[in-house]
C-alpha cells in the first residue's frame, strides 16, 4: 500500500461529513439560489438600479462558492488572516453581510416588479419583464433566507466558542 493511499478514505470522509452537514447543505443552496437569481436577471433586459441587485447577486454567489470548496477541501488554515482559528468568524459575517445586502436587492426587485405590474393583464401584448422581475425577487428573497439562517446558525456556534465550521 502505497503513502498516498491512506490519507484517500479521510479525505473522503471529510468532503461527504462537510455535504451532509447543515453548513453544506445551506451552502449548496445559497449558491443555487445565488445562481437563480443572477441568471434570471442576466438573461433578461435590465436596467437602472437591478445592476445593485446583479452586483450583490454575483459577489455573493462567488464569495460563497470560494467558501463552500475552501471548506469542502479542509483547507481554511491556507486562507491568510481569515483562515484558521477566524475562519467560523469568516463564515459568519460573510453570511450576515450577505443577508444585508438582500434586503436592498429584495426591495428593488420588489418595486421593479410592482412597476410592471400592469403587463401582467392577459391582454397585454407585448414584452414585459414582469415574470422576470417577480421571479428575481422569489430568488432573493430565498437568498435572504438562507444566509439568515446560516448567520443564526454560525453566530450561535460563535457563541457556544466552537472554532470548527462544519
Amino acid at each position: 500500500m502505497s503513502p498516498q493511499a491512506t490519507p484517500q478514505p479521510q479525505v473522503r470522509k471529510n468532503i461527504v461529513g462537510f455535504l451532509k452537514s447543515f453548513l453544506g447543505i445551506i451552502r449548496i443552496l445559497q449558491i443555487i439560489f445565488g445562481a437563480g437569481l443572477w441568471v434570471t436577471i442576466a438573461a433578461n433586459k435590465y436596467e437602472g438600479s437591478i445592476h445593485f441587485v446583479l452586483f450583490v447577486a454575483v459577489l455573493f454567489w462567488l464569495l460563497t462558492l470560494a467558501l463552500f470548496f475552501v471548506t469542502l477541501l479542509n483547507k481554511q488554515d491556507l486562507v491568510p488572516i481569515l483562515g484558521g482559528d477566524h475562519w467560523l468568524l469568516s463564515n459568519l459575517l460573510h453570511d450576515v453581510a450577505a443577508a444585508v445586502l438582500y434586503l436592498p436587492a429584495i426591495g428593488v426587485m420588489i418595486h421593479k416588479t410592482d412597476k410592471y405590474s400592469y403587463c401582467n393583464l392577459s391582454e397585454y401584448k407585448y414584452p414585459c419583464v414582469y415574470k422576470v422581475y417577480f421571479t428575481a425577487a422569489v430568488f432573493a428573497c430565498l437568498c435572504a433566507v438562507v444566509y439568515l439562517l446560516s448567520a443564526i446558525f454560525n453566530g450561535c456556534r460563535k457563541c457556544r466558542g466552537e472554532k470548527t465550521v462544519f
